[in-house]
């Protein structure tokens, strides 16, 4: 993928990337199928300064019958991946240093081009930030990215609300899938994507700009097993407190030592983790951060961002269905076989641990002295899409029992009263008087403005989109939730979409639509530092000639 010495039969399995610069220092990380020798990174004009990389192994990116990969896999099977990460430091803010990355295996030296790095920008300093999320390897993300680096340039990082690849544990979606779209050469210009028999390369992103990453359900991977398959494995996540209870039950056989290491690793491996996205990403090293949720300050930007997500369950209401309303009708009297419906993978609510660190860093110099305070997560706070619905909040599971005690129904009801986004989370940004919320999870772009002021952007109708709930359109809502807010129609949360105010786009009748939710027309959006303003643009893929439309913009 990554240019290589020319006698060489290895490669690098990525370009290089950024991730998390400070004022005098940034991390530089790439990755190989080699274990090799010797990984390090050369910089400076003369590219005569050195540093070491340090060497992991990821320990649960595998393949199966299901990777799209040349290689044909009957079976789960581990694939072995080597990070490699240096940190370049001394540098000075506002000058961009070339660098590239060498690998050494069996005398063979493996290098990357030469690209250029920077530590974290001054306040003052003009930026273009690319705001994006939900690729997960669909079809427009190739055309996506290239079309932004030929609309914008060089930008200076990526926010990435959450949903990265699909299966978190699949190797090949994140490096090397063979339909040409995998994650990482989609953002280095290295992918390989056909639309309309236009062929799309992405984008030199990441390789010159930071990224900065969020939690997305597609980043939970759900009970681990050597033998199931990875699909199997993302979707059979289940509460901590169910793998706990099941752990106490079992003891005796699980942990006869009581060791407290083997406790806490047979219940992740029994509920949920986002190992995988956690070996892959560098996250800031202090004490109040972590990598579920952090803060940075990038220029003039203090950028906070949440764990706010949970799994997604099917919104079909058929009683064979395990969903977010019900289990399954054939799995009653099977315990071991429920989804829980849409359970929440860490708690945001009202004096939890995350909701406390929110508090402090809403408090911090670092937060109120920012001249842009923005808060990514993935979970919609406002949306036409329909992954709001039910609210967002733990689900209170409903048991029915006919006259002989059998169970005929287990069924899931979700408080809108309880929703913890809209209870205890969007009041302390309301007051902290945050400039944007930016997530995705819904696959389209719509926007809203609060009275308080506060922008909400999702613009996550990069590769496709499942449609915005307007006119009659409705989501599937179970008929006695209704009575509960369950909104079929529209933001349940109350703002109205704006409508793009530069070109948007029509219905049949040439009215004007508050959304962009194609398979189609692919949407992008740059914050711009200098004009505090944020821009939208769409490019339809049907016609790979057109231009690039910005459609919308607005003042944060």
């Amino acid at each position: 993928m990554s240019s290589t010495h020319s006698n060489s039969s290895y490669s690098l399995l990525s370009d290089p990337f950024l991730q998390f610069p400070t004022t005098s220092s940034v991390k530089v990380v790439w990755f190989t199928e080699f274990s090799g020798i010797d990984h390090k990174i050369l910089y400076g004009q003369n590219l005569d300064k050195v540093v070491k990389a340090n060497t992991t192994q990821l320990s649960c990116t595998r393949e199966d019958q299901d990777s799209k990969v040349t290689e044909d896999y009957s079976q789960t099977t581990k694939r072995n991946i080597w990070r490699h990460e240096g940190e370049v430091t001394g540098l000075n803010q506002g000058e961009k240093i070339p660098y590239k990355v060498i690998s050494f295996v069996k005398n063979q030296q493996i290098e990357s081009q030469t690209f250029s790095l920077s530590p974290s920008p001054k306040e003052k300093k003009p930026l273009k930030i690319l705001l994006t999320s939900d690729h997960q390897l669909k079809p427009m993300v190739a055309a996506n990215l290239q079309k932004v680096v030929e609309t914008i340039g060089k930008i200076d990082a990526v926010f990435f609300a959450g949903d990265l690849v699909n299966i978190p544990d699949r190797a090949s979606e994140w490096f090397d899938d063979k339909r040409g779209g995998a994650f990482f050469p989609c953002l280095q210009g290295l992918a390989n994507y056909t639309i309309e028999d236009t062929i799309y390369r992405g984008g030199q992103l990441i390789q010159f700009a930071p990224l900065f990453p969020t939690i997305g359900n597609h980043e939970v991977r759900g009970r681990w097993s050597q033998n199931t398959g990875l699909n199997r494995q993302f979707v059979d996540a289940i509460p901590r407190n169910v793998a706990k209870n099941i752990y106490a039950e079992k003891t005796d056989i699980i942990n006869t030592n009581r060791d407290p290491n083997i406790e806490s690793d047979w219940i992740k491996d029994n509920s949920f983790n986002t190992d995988t996205y956690e070996e892959i990403f560098s996250f800031p090293q202090t004490e109040s951060n972590n990598s579920h949720y952090y803060a940075v300050t990038f220029g003039d930007i203090r950028l906070v961002v949440l764990q706010v997500t949970n799994i997604w369950r099917s919104p079909n209401l058929s009683n064979n269905v395990r969903g977010r309303y019900q289990e399954s009708e054939k799995d009653l009297e099977q315990p071991e076989k429920w989804g829980y419906g849409q359970h929440i993978f860490q708690t945001i609510e009202k004096g939890s641990e995350q909701y406390q660190w929110l508090e402090k860093e809403l408090k911090s110099q670092a937060f109120k002295q920012a001249k842009y305070k923005i808060v990514m997560f993935h979970h919609p706070v406002h949306t036409l899409g329909g992954n709001i619905v039910p609210p967002y909040t733990d689900p209170i599971q409903n048991t029915t029992y006919d006259s002989d005690g059998n169970v005929t129904e287990i069924s899931y009801h979700y408080p809108k009263e309880d929703d913890y986004i809209i209870r205890d989370i969007m009041p302390l940004l309301e007051t902290a008087k945050v400039n944007l919320v930016f997530y995705g999870h819904s696959h389209l772009w719509n926007r809203f403005l609060s009275k308080d002021g506060i922008n909400f952007l999702e613009s996550s109708n990069v590769g496709n989109s499942y449609g915005a709930h307007l006119g009659n359109n409705k989501r599937p809502i179970p008929p006695d939730y209704s009575q509960s807010n369950y909104v079929e129609i529209g933001n349940p949360n109350g703002l109205k979409a704006i409508i793009p105010n530069l070109a948007p786009l029509t219905d049949e009748n040439n009215n004007p639509l508050p959304y962009i939710a194609s398979n189609y027309i692919t949407v992008f959006s740059i914050l711009d530092t200098e004009k505090g303003i944020v821009s939208s643009y769409y490019f339809d893929t049907r016609q790979p000639n057109s231009s690039v439309i910005k459609f919308d913009e607005f003042t944060i």
